[in-house]
């Protein structure tokens, strides 16, 4: 067991002990909630309230701003205070629907829907377009337009990204331990999309008791597969995922679909069953809260919107000596400056550190020792393209393949100079693919 991954990758200490065991709580917040109208890749939603408003639990506050764009809907009950810029999880200001919460949560009616068997694919993806769902592992990307290739009959392959590998982030484990069923009812709505897809669950092979509990659900199911994979980040990452389930390579200029496959998150699934079976928009998600940093590492159950101070709070408020917060995990997450900020679609969890390691190493110079090389699951040569990006010599990035860094950190992890080779890549790739858009 957990034979299966990729090339490269790095082993860093998971502290998923901090809080795996710590089941989830509901947390209801109590003051104003914050929506930004970009939670997702593509155009920003647009509202559909005003301020003044009075709003329900569950109704439509804003709506798609194009085909790439999903809506969003209130998680309270309360009045629109005002549509304003607010600060977002990676410090950027967005236009956000701020609701003060009555504290009612009173609800719409959701409309009735048809049985599974009864819906044909295309009411599925409207249901799945309307309900507001994009990839929550982290990407954003509406689902939607996900689940809408040119060719789904050349679908082989539907993977249910349960690896979890960035550090600390306990959210996925726990929703599969204590909800497994949702898990597998939204692999099924998948499914009914590719007639010639099976489905495959990706799990590392540090949470046997996860294998377990799918393996045990999935015994009686021909088209689900369990498969355990070897616990290595970045072991979630799409490509690597696809490569170490299936054998199937991709790079920057693919999609999944390319290669046959789908994939999505727990919670992107847990969301695809809601909507279709239930009838019931996105509005929550499991966040972790965990580190050195925090008083009582936990899983919550919380609504979008909901201020991330509340949420540090529940967990018993920063320890004393609390240098670092940081939005996701410790690998791919952003610096917070301030924690007056929303939950939103891709918020996975706020890791909390005594200590700001990156700040405390100054980089030095390269010492050529290669072992960025050796981990990079993308199979390139970081230390070249930090230097290229650190020039500004875009031609040259691009033709050393720099557009097909994933961006996991694995580099700057190991380098013994302590060179922050993603944050360098990561600038240059982003300034290359928007320029490569224009032409």
């Amino acid at each position: 067991m957990g034979l299966l991954t990729f090339k490269g990758g790095v082993h860093p200490n998971d502290g998923k002990s901090l809080s795996k065991d710590k089941a989830i709580t509901e947390l209801m917040p109590q003051g104003e909630l914050a929506y930004p109208l970009s939670q997702h890749i593509g155009a920003p939603a647009k509202p559909v309230v005003a301020k003044g408003d009075r709003v329900l639990k569950g109704q439509k506050i804003a709506e798609a701003g194009g085909f790439v764009s999903a809506p969003i809907y209130s998680s309270v009950s309360g009045t629109v205070k005002a549509i304003e810029p607010r600060v977002n999880p990676t410090g950027g200001k967005t236009n956000s629907i701020i609701i003060e919460n009555d504290g009612e949560y009173e609800e719409v009616e959701y409309p009735q829907v048809k049985p599974l068997e009864e819906l044909r694919k295309d009411e599925i993806l409207e249901m799945i377009g309307n309900a507001g769902i994009v990839g929550m592992g982290g990407a954003g990307f509406p689902t939607r337009v996900k689940l809408s290739p040119k060719e789904p009959e050349k679908i082989d392959y539907v993977i249910a990204n349960c690896a979890e590998c960035e550090p600390y982030i306990t959210a996925d484990y726990r929703r599969i331990m204590e909800m497994p069923e949702l898990l597998i009812e939204g692999m099924r709505v998948v499914l009914k999309l590719f007639d010639n897809a099976k489905g495959i669950f990706g799990v590392e092979d540090n949470k046997p008791d996860c294998i377990a509990k799918l393996k045990e659900l999935t015994k009686d199911e021909p088209r689900m597969e369990v498969k355990a994979l070897m616990t290595k980040y970045p072991q979630g990452a799409e490509r690597q995922l696809i490569y170490a389930t299936t054998g199937r390579a991709i790079n920057s200029s693919m999609l999944p679909a390319d290669a046959g496959c789908v994939v999505d998150n727990v919670e992107t699934l847990i969301g695809i069953y809601n909507a279709v079976v239930k009838g019931i928009p996105s509005m929550e998600r499991i966040v972790t809260v965990s580190g050195d940093g925090v008083v009582s590492p936990g899983n919550y159950k919380v609504l979008f919107g909901t201020n991330q101070k509340e949420l540090v709070e529940a967990a018993g408020g920063l320890k004393e000596g609390c240098e670092k917060v940081i939005s996701g995990g410790p690998m791919m997450g952003f610096a917070m400056y301030t924690l007056d900020t929303p939950v939103t679609k891709t918020s996975s969890s706020i890791l909390c550190l005594t200590k700001d390691e990156v700040s405390a190493n100054a980089p030095t110079p390269c010492i050529n020792c290669g072992r960025c090389v050796e981990a990079c699951p993308s199979r390139i040569i970081p230390s070249r393209l930090a230097d290229l990006a650190e020039r500004h010599d875009e031609a040259a990035f691009v033709k050393m393949n720099g557009l097909e860094c994933v961006e996991c950190g694995s580099c700057s992890y190991v380098c013994p100079a302590k060179r922050q080779l993603k944050q360098a890549i990561g600038s240059m790739r982003k300034t290359a693919l928007a320029n490569k858009k224009k032409k």
